[in-house]
């Protein structure tokens, strides 16, 4: 079994190339072209040709357009990256009769209300980036091919920035932080994205009637504030020395941006649950894990 891997050096793509490598010949790629094959989602032709030329069973996009404020300018790229390379993708994949995994965005979604999102809960993208994650799965779904759509949201990895490193790094040098307390969500580990990934293609393979469109998150929910608050105090228990004494509650509305953020980011996992007969972790078990890695504690 060939799989191609797209993306393989972002935070998803990383973990990917680990727990995909057991399941068969695995082909990864990032932007780069190597041996004249193209995994830059911004390049469709190139892409195309690549797949014609590898004819994957397994196609996983780990590649996106992730730069949410930069959307509101960069449209066009982000278009291109997000909807048009996913309708390539779906189309290529259909043509092979290859399985096609692809991840998604809570911020499909308006954001608003306070109940977790369900996989059939209306869609209505509140800024660029969400609008063209949205036509990325719009696409897929419309290519007629076998496929995993994975929503997640607040998504973090030990390797790179991330979260909980920037405000490890600014409590170093700040004795007050000021951070967002009315968006919700739950930090979800590239790792956990990666081996559930794997788990679900191994049992799609035996069951196509399981492929479609999941919510994959980790257990529970917590404000940005809240998240803060909890790297902080790990850090401090574990012997780090940060200057910072006061970590603030603010409204998303002290904090402006181009692109409007939801503040209801929590999803709903139950389907994913029930039919791979799986259990997601809370939050704070893969938060701990990453922070014990970064800090080598």
């Amino acid at each position: 079994m060939r799989i191609l891997l797209l993306g393989k050096n972002g935070q998803v793509g990383w973990e990917l190339q680990r727990s995909l490598a057991p399941l068969g010949e695995l082909i990864a790629l990032d932007r780069h072209s190597v041996d004249g094959l193209c995994g830059d989602l911004s390049d469709l032709e190139a892409l195309r040709a690549t797949i014609r030329q590898i004819k994957p069973d397994i196609i996983v996009n780990a590649a996106a357009y992730t730069a949410v404020d930069k959307a509101e300018s960069d449209v066009e790229l982000a278009d291109r990256v997000n909807g048009e390379a996913s309708r390539l993708l779906g189309e290529e994949a259909a043509l092979l009769g290859a399985l096609l995994v692809h991840y998604s965005t809570d911020y499909v979604f308006s954001g608003e209300g306070h109940r977790p999102w369900q996989e059939t809960d209306a869609v209505a993208p509140v800024n660029r980036y969400g609008a063209s994650k949205l036509a990325g799965e719009q696409a897929i779904t419309v290519s007629g091919c076998k496929h995993l759509i994975f929503r997640t949201s607040w998504v973090y990895g030990a390797r790179g920035n991330n979260f909980a490193k920037t405000m490890m790094r600014l409590a170093k040098d700040r004795e007050t932080l000021s951070v967002i307390a009315d968006q919700i969500g739950a930090p979800t580990g590239a790792d956990l994205i990666a081996d559930v990934t794997a788990l679900t293609i191994r049992q799609v393979l035996q069951r196509p009637e399981l492929s479609g469109l999941y919510h994959l998150a980790a257990a529970g929910e917590v404000s940005w504030h809240g998240y803060a608050s909890y790297v902080i105090e790990f850090a401090q228990t574990n012997g780090e020395q940060l200057a910072v004494t006061t970590i603030s509650a603010i409204d998303t509305t002290a904090y402006p941006t181009p692109a409007r953020r939801p503040l209801n980011s929590r999803l709903n996992t139950q389907k994913l649950r029930d039919n791979f007969s799986l259990h997601l972790p809370d939050w704070q078990s893969g938060v701990i894990r990453m922070l014990r890695e970064v800090l080598n504690k």
